[in-house]
């Protein structure tokens, strides 16, 4: 059967309800401790934090399907379902036997998937009669869909962004304040812990870690707002299953059972979401897939990191989570472009990757952007550098197959476009851009601050 160069789903294919992976798993992700008392958090404790709703969807390890409310639902018609496009162009460029397909998460105004999570946590602030929401944002991509989200259900929305990516991308910066939010570079002088880690690392570029102290002690100390989070936790990866099911129903459509499944590893939100009905099957014995997380060489959580209780934030005023994790105080090279800068990873990933239901590999900055460009030119969408990640490993796994005459079919997730980045891309055009790789005694320097929790 002839594959079309892109396979669109029709508007009522659009999936009907999120797919919680952890209800096939067999060993559950570590529940979330309280830093005070080193017990499970309960939900109590967490909607001091969290909205109601949210926490409950984060606490449920059992349930296999969550309806998507109607208003969200109605709000994904806008932009979903997204299409699962054939890669012909790059396969004829690398003269490959491999079959390479992308879903593609930048059709909408914010540029990538994080807006499939953002509307649905914004439209549970307002349900529980909010006035708003603080949140973190790296490179800017979730900060900008969850203004966006905010905009639409009419609450405030303050975000802290890291240092270093305020700086170098100020249209992002602007994109979230055209949709109403506030945006302050992080550390700032705005919080205690803000000012508490400018006078332990004065001069600091900032990092996910200390952004999200600042935002969570800002959610705590105003009255009527709630702290959001656009990855690593279990309700976001959640919301995300959206992508995963309308790619596998787009392969199905067709007869496609994909071989290599790969998508970029930050925090874990868009990697577990593309995954997740790949990975129950998997879990559930009805299949099996090779499924490869990508992270950045500056950032290794799971290729370089410790399974470990960690504190999810640098301030250390967030609940303890069991991850891969380089320890809450590392903070990634000033050179590190775009996102997927968190010390840690999702628990859910980092369960099944301990369980070695999946591998991880780590790429270097220069050998992303080197793919982003090839794929550019042949596949006419300007990437994130995120998303390039990805690009990266899908062009390693085809020329593999090139090698040895396999005709495997490869799956990655095109988490968003490129467009707010080009600073990064200025840096690889004029060659100014270089690797960065933390040493072990680097490494280790952080990691020896990780919580002593047997």
């Amino acid at each position: 059967m002839e594959i079309p160069y892109k396979i669109y789903l029709n508007e009522d294919e659009i999936p009907k309800q999120w797919y919680n992976v952890r209800a096939d798993m067999k060993n559950k992700p570590a529940p979330l401790l309280n830093p005070a008392t080193l017990k499970p958090m309960t939900a109590e404790e967490l909607e001091g934090v969290f909205c109601k709703e949210l926490v409950k969807q984060e606490l449920d390890n059992t349930t296999p399907y969550f309806d998507i409310p109607d208003e969200i639902y109605n709000f994904y018609k806008m932009y979903r379902p997204s299409p699962l496009v054939r890669a012909y162009f790059l396969e004829k460029a690398l003269d490959t036997p491999a079959k390479i397909y992308y879903k593609f998460e930048g059709n909408n105004t914010s540029g990538s998937h994080k807006l499939n999570s953002a509307i649905a946590q914004a439209y549970y602030a307002k349900a529980q009669g909010l006035k708003g929401v603080t949140t973190e944002t790296g490179a800017g991509q979730w900060g900008t869909a969850l203004s966006m989200a905010c905009s639409f259900f009419g609450l405030d929305c303050k975000v802290f962004m890291v240092k270093c990516s305020y700086e170098q991308k100020p249209f992002r910066r602007e994109v979230m304040r055209t949709y109403g939010a506030s945006v302050t570079p992080s550390p700032s002088t705005e919080t205690n812990v803000g000012r508490k880690i400018l006078e332990e690392f004065p001069g600091t570029t900032g990092s996910l870690g200390c952004a999200i102290s600042e935002a969570v002690e800002k959610a705590v100390s105003s009255d009527g707002y709630r702290y959001v989070l656009g990855s690593v936790l279990s309700q976001v990866v959640l919301h995300q299953s959206v992508i995963g099911l309308e790619t596998k129903t787009a392969l199905d459509k067709y007869g496609v059972k994909p071989d290599i499944i790969i998508g970029c590893a930050g925090g874990g939100s868009n990697l577990g979401g593309l995954i997740a009905p790949f990975m129950g099957e998997k879990l559930r014995g009805e299949a099996d897939y090779r499924i490869i997380a990508v992270e950045p060489a500056s950032c290794p959580s799971l290729t370089r990191g410790k399974y470990a209780y960690d504190f999810c934030d640098t301030g250390k005023v967030c609940p303890l989570a069991k991850m891969y994790t380089l320890g809450s105080g590392f903070i990634p090279s000033a050179n590190h472009a775009g996102g997927l800068r968190y010390h840690g990873m999702s628990s859910i990933l980092s369960q099944l990757y301990d369980d070695g239901l999946m591998e991880a590999t780590s790429v270097e900055q220069t050998e992303v952007f080197a793919a982003a460009q090839q794929f550019a030119r042949v596949e006419g969408i300007l990437p994130a550098p995120e998303s390039s990640h990805a690009i990266r490993a899908a062009i390693n796994e085809a020329l593999k197959c090139k090698e040895t005459g396999e005709e495997k079919t490869i799956v990655f997730g095109l988490t968003g476009t490129g467009y707010f980045d080009m600073y990064a891309y200025q840096k690889f055009n004029d060659g100014t851009m270089s690797d960065y790789i933390p040493t072990d005694a680097e490494l280790e320097k952080s990691l020896s601050k990780l919580p002593k929790i047997s």
